[in-house]
């Protein structure tokens, strides 16, 4: 299984030679120091799981654009014709119900271990948006706010989390790296997404519902694969990858009574606050600051995705050498300053910018506090631990996109300098968190 890693070092192997002489004398003699060629079998594996990992949570991102079938059932063509709020309400019940699933996923990794969870969580998500395709008209919406906000939310967390942590305990020499590009994936599903369920839904016009049954299936047949590689590394043996110490393993009860897990999860909070608030009315606000046309804004929607998505594993990468709370306080800066200066971006190209600097930044976030929380309380319950936190995530899809289009009510500069000014002064708690200690 494993490659020979080229680095040899001399240890003195004892070996006792016996040789009788004429008088029967043991001569005891040790040998000259050999050559031991330390292996580290496992290293191919590892990253066949991380490979799974990505696959699985680029099927799990594409719930986040959701936002090409609200369009499609905004269409006064369509059976359903919805207005924004009711095109909108099965998405925003999904991302409020993420945390529900990361809560229940965490335990059940716990339990019984991270294929089970994993193919668990896949397959409540993949039922969730086949069920959608029941919908038929606009009576039916309460069948998508089940379906795709209650079951698929619920689904989704439960399998997002389980990469996240399962490949912290592969990696535990590369987390911030290796969990970066798991969320990483998670980041680049809607750009990858999008153009398929753009090309269904147009060939479902009339009842654009009947798409998320091709969706669905597809769903399934890229996660449930790639969660049966799903598997804990052995506890002992060759196969287990020597890395940095994480200090003592907390359990999910030790670290929720601890005052660092909510600093860590109000850190989180701000950070994913900066970047949802903007997404949730960029294309419109590109519009009203900078002039751009509709096909403009689109693009600019899918860079900033992009950059979301490269942002994880860059700075998780980055938090390996600079440090966790340096790498966040950097990270809050560059997203509250752009967001004071995106009011006033009226030329196309430094609005575009200012977007994408916050979406690396935000993207940043998510790839980093995997990894800090496993450097805070150990990677044994990492599941159990890192999932609860995640309502940071779930609070922020829903007071974010709510508060900003309450303010930008009057005008977006009143909507991006408040969200601005939040995130800098969660800068702050950088300074203050530090890792706990027993």
């Amino acid at each position: 299984m494993g490659s020979v890693v080229g680095t040899s070092r001399e240890k003195r192997a004892p070996e006792v030679y016996v040789r009788p002489d004429a008088a029967r004398r043991v001569v005891v003699s040790v040998s000259m120091p050999v050559l031991v060629r330390h292996r580290r079998p496992g290293v191919p594996r590892r990253w066949w799981v991380a490979l799974a990992a990505v696959v699985f949570q680029l099927a799990l991102g594409s719930v986040y654009a959701w936002s090409v079938f609200g369009r499609a059932l905004r269409e006064p063509g369509s059976t359903f014709a919805y207005d924004a709020t009711r095109a909108t309400l099965p998405f925003s019940v999904a991302v409020g119900m993420v945390f529900v699933g990361t809560w229940c996923g965490g335990r059940l990794q716990e339990r019984h271990g991270s294929r089970v969870t994993a193919m668990t969580g896949a397959a409540v998500y993949s039922a969730g948006i086949v069920a959608c395709s029941l919908a038929r008209d606009a009576a039916d919406l309460w069948i998508l706010i089940l379906c795709y906000g209650v079951v698929s939310g619920v689904g989704l967390g439960i399998g997002y989390i389980v990469p996240t942590a399962l490949l912290q305990k592969w990696f535990p020499d590369k987390r911030g790296l290796i969990t970066g590009i798991s969320v990483g994936g998670f980041g680049l599903g809607p750009v990858l997404g999008a153009p398929v369920m753009a090309a269904l839904v147009h060939r479902y016009e009339t009842v654009p519902t009947q798409a998320f049954l091709p969706v669905g299936l597809l769903c399934a047949a890229m996660t449930l694969p790639a969660a049966w590689l799903f598997v804990n590394p052995p506890a002992s043996g060759p196969s287990v990858v020597v890395g940095r110490s994480t200090g003592p393993s907390y359990t999910a009860r030790e670290a929720l009574r601890s005052r660092e897990w909510y600093l860590l999860a109000t850190i989180l909070f701000a950070s994913a606050l900066a970047g949802i608030s903007l997404v949730s009315v960029l294309a419109p606000a590109a519009h009203s600051v900078a002039g751009y046309d509709a096909g403009s804004a689109a693009a600019l929607t899918a860079a900033a995705g992009v950059f979301n998505g490269v942002g994880r594993p860059l700075f998780g990468a980055v938090s390996e050498r600079a440090g966790r709370m340096r790498t966040f306080a950097v990270l809050l800066v560059i997203q509250g300053l752009c967001l004071l200066a995106l009011p006033w971006a009226h030329d196309p190209a430094l609005f575009a910018a200012l977007v994408c600097a916050v979406s690396l930044a935000n993207g940043g976030g998510f790839g980093t506090m995997p990894a800090t929380a496993g450097d805070f309380f150990g990677v044994a319950h990492i599941g159990a631990v890192y999932g609860p936190m995640l309502v940071s995530w779930s609070l922020a899809g829903v007071i974010g996109p709510l508060t900003t289009a309450h303010l930008a009510a009057s005008g977006y500069g009143t909507a991006f300098v408040t969200i601005g000014a939040v995130t800098l002064a969660a800068t702050v708690l950088t300074a203050v968190t530090k890792a706990p200690t027993r």
